[in-house]
């Protein structure tokens, strides 16, 4: 077997659904999800003749907004395109999307990896349709293939990478930041259960020290989680690992990730571009953009995950732990600042807001944050005890435990806590100034 060392090269296609309310290029419903098959559906979306599509205005937006975020240049021309492939769950018989002229351009995200930084390069942030369904099922006693087309024509972004990827942990820190941005501009649900974020890694191996890329590479399609974006890579650089050292190239071709067996399987052999015989959708007109009209999309853009993680650091002196936990869903984030200025009347600290939240993992959907604060007075306000009472108490107390006494005169000042407990038990255990209490102890102890 031989013993050179491969470095895996992987890039990733990401497909984000948005949650505008109508499709892509008709008037149709969107949120199809849960809802009876085939009832969210016109000729538009059905690809029936003379039906034409009429670009969402809304769904371009919110794709410039996603390339904004990723640090994308955003050209002023652009156009759609027609992919033409046969597919079942493809009523037109090809795609409107977009090819050699995409709405945004030459991004990059960084990433923070353990130990180290290190940048990703966005190739391009395009606009296309989603396609119909394919429901699997059994009719008359018969495996059959259904289609639903109400998923045909929703809103779908989709994010191309560079090959800058070594291993999976990076890939899937990368798209758990990528799905924090995503839902902070409020432009999807990022919900891979439902199918809105759908990951598809390209993966190779070049021999260690190469500069160019491999002459093959491998897609896995439509991975739905990170655990398994993750599992199907190392599946990937195993098997690709063993038919390299054998002396064979892997085969160019696309996979899916079997999730009960933990492995990836062939599907088809992967098409290269000119496969699609792309050309120029002759019903949209291309699409022009001032620096104006760019301007004012990225003003309408809210705070990002990393520039809020910042300013909670600067403005309430949070640690880099607690910013990042509270930073991680944008619902927490709010939640926290709204906390902070019902707090500042009640001289409740930032801090003690943020450890509440972290360490009693509060709902932030079922607590107000009004009530919160209450919670967090009621538990640290110290109880104003007539210093009368707080003396007989303690004369009780300690007569109560001679052992106790007898092991402090013996050096075991640990004994002391033991007896504040019994009184602040003897209290219902209220909250008391500790310190006051030690002090009172301490003096009939001696």
């Amino acid at each position: 077997m031989d013993d050179k060392k491969y470095t895996p090269v992987i890039g990733l296609e990401i497909h984000v659904e948005l949650k505008t309310k109508s499709k892509m290029f008709c008037g149709c419903l969107a949120d199809y999800f849960g809802h009876k098959p085939n009832t969210h559906c016109c000729p538009v979306c059905l690809g029936l003749p003379g039906a034409l599509p009429v670009p969402n205005k809304t769904a371009i937006d919110w794709c410039i907004m996603i390339g904004l975020a990723l640090n994308c240049k955003i050209p002023n021309f652009s156009k759609f395109d027609r992919k033409n492939y046969f597919y079942p769950d493809l009523p037109k018989g090809y795609q409107i999307s977009q090819y050699d002229k995409p709405f945004c351009i030459d991004g990059k995200l960084e990433i923070n990896v353990d130990s180290y930084k290190k940048l990703i390069g966005i190739t391009r942030v395009h606009m296309e349709e989603d396609t119909g369904k394919l429901i699997h099922s059994m009719v008359d006693g018969k495996d059959v293939s259904l289609i639903d087309f109400n998923r045909s024509s929703v809103p779908l972004v989709e994010i191309v990478t560079e090959p800058d990827f070594k291993n999976s942990k990076e890939v899937k820190i990368f798209l758990q930041k990528l799905q924090q941005v995503v839902r902070y501009l409020g432009v999807s649900n990022a919900d891979m259960e439902k199918g809105d974020m759908r990951l598809e890694p390209n993966i190779s191996l070049k021999i260690t020290g190469e500069k160019s890329l491999p002459k093959y590479k491998v897609e896995v399609k439509n991975i739905n989680s990170f655990k398994f974006v993750e599992k199907a890579i190392d599946f990937e650089i195993k098997r690709q690992k063993e038919i390299l050292e054998s002396g064979e190239t892997p085969a160019q071709e696309t996979r899916g990730f079997d999730e009960k067996k933990g492995k990836t399987v062939s599907q088809r052999s992967k098409e290269e571009a000119h496969d699609y015989r792309y050309f120029p959708e002759p019903d949209i007109p291309p699409i022009k953009f001032t620096d104006l009209e760019i301007d004012s999309l990225k003003k309408a853009m809210p705070e990002l995950p990393d520039e809020k993680f910042k300013r909670l650091q600067k403005e309430h002196s949070l640690s880099e732990y607690d910013s990042e936990i509270l930073t991680r869903e944008k619902s927490t984030a709010d939640y926290f600042e709204e906390a902070v200025k019902i707090g500042k009347d009640h001289n409740v600290l930032p801090k003690q807001i943020a450890n509440t939240i972290i360490n009693k993992k509060i709902n932030v959907n079922n607590v107000l944050p009004a009530e919160l604060i209450k919670m967090i007075i009621s538990t640290t306000q110290v109880a104003a005890i007539d210093e009368g009472e707080l003396e007989k108490i303690v004369k009780m107390v300690l007569d109560e435990n001679p052992k106790a006494v007898e092991d402090y005169k013996n050096g075991k000042t640990q004994a002391i806590g033991f007896l504040i407990g019994m009184i602040s038990r003897k209290l219902n255990n209220i909250k008391l100034d500790s310190q006051k209490v030690k002090k009172i102890l301490e003096r009939h102890l001696n």
